[in-house]
């Protein structure tokens, strides 16, 4: 496994970022702990979760598997740079409640409080803000984060969904009041979208600010999703956006060049697809969602995947890139 520094820092984490949202809602306790042992096995130290993953009346169970397995020993937590967010609503189901989300000081003082008892741990490595709040100021945000850090709970603080000048904005804010700033920026980035590459990537690399592309195979359309379909598996091979892209014929031809392109080199499509995004400028290291053992070993597999120019040409011809802002939408 290769690592690299997170953004500006002296973080050395994995090229590979273990995300967990399947821990609970798909995937047992039990191999939910096996897959993460088979990560450290494999040298991934980043972790990647939420503190609503598990959904609905579950929200939080996928910090509590995280938990149990810290509290297995063995070197476990000390090994592992953990990453968990804060915004969604923590209220339960059916009993909606005022200062249960979002990042007004005071729910960010709740929220890692609550996360650090269900991760079963006395600080968090990377604390990430999981979407934009619009109603709350950055000084509010930077003085709660601030107090976090000085208490030990937290040691970094990233953000996750952001417009390129939400990043401008929080680390001007951050530099104004003499705190760190954003370290980090978790966004929607892959060969079928790369609308990031306009703004958002530029702006987190000004910063010093790493990239970590959620979503690397767009829901499974980058994952084989036309071959696994003929071979009787497309029910599980795509998802939400993507499922509904591959009704629309222009994309169906995409996604079959990009395959047939693959095919001629040998390459998984799955593997390709988080290969390309380790050559691109500013990417600290995709987050893989694995269900499985078998998804883990491809992961790690992509890791060690290094595509060739005429490749990386190719890709770039199937699926072209916006290119920077402005000339994206101006001369």
């Amino acid at each position: 496994m290769e690592y690299t520094q997170l953004g500006r820092t002296g973080l050395k984490v994995s090229r590979i970022v273990l995300g967990t949202m399947n821990f609970g809602p798909q995937t047992e306790e039990a191999d939910s702990h096996s897959i993460m042992d088979a990560a450290l096995d494999a040298g991934i130290n980043f972790f990647d979760t939420a503190n609503v993953y598990g959904w609905g009346e579950n929200k939080g169970r996928t910090e509590e598997i995280i938990g149990s397995w810290f509290a297995k020993g063995g070197g476990r937590r000390e090994k592992t740079v953990l990453a968990t967010k804060v915004y969604g609503n923590m209220a339960a189901e059916g009993e909606p409640w005022p200062n249960t989300d979002k990042l007004s000081a005071v729910n960010i003082r709740r929220a890692v409080d609550a996360s650090l008892k269900r991760l079963g741990t006395d600080h968090i490595d990377l604390y990430q803000f999981h979407h934009v709040d619009r109603s709350t100021p950055w000084d509010e945000i930077w003085q709660a984060i601030d107090v976090l850090v000085q208490q030990g709970k937290i040691i970094y603080a990233g953000s996750s969904n952001h417009a390129g000048w939400h990043i401008a904005q929080a680390n001007e804010t951050a530099a104004r009041r003499g705190s760190y700033g954003l370290v980090s920026e978790q966004c929607l980035y892959n060969l079928a979208e790369r609308r990031a590459e306009m703004e958002v990537i530029p702006a987190a690399q000004g910063y010093g600010a790493g990239i970590i592309p959620w979503s690397p195979l767009h829901g499974g359309l980058l994952g084989g999703a036309l071959r696994k379909e003929r071979e009787g598996g497309g029910s599980r091979s795509t998802s939400g956006r993507s499922a509904d892209a591959l009704k629309n014929p222009a994309v169906r031809d995409q996604i079959q060049r990009y395959e047939d392109l693959l095919a001629k080199h040998g390459i998984e499509p799955g593997e390709a697809a988080l290969a390309w995004l380790l050559t691109r400028p500013g990417v600290t290291g995709p987050i893989v969602g694995p269900r499985t053992a078998e998804q883990l070993a491809s992961a790690v597999r992509a890791a060690e995947l290094k595509l060739n120019e005429e490749v990386l040409t190719e890709l770039d011809e199937i699926f072209p890139g916006p290119g920077p802002s402005p000339e994206a939408f101006a001369w």
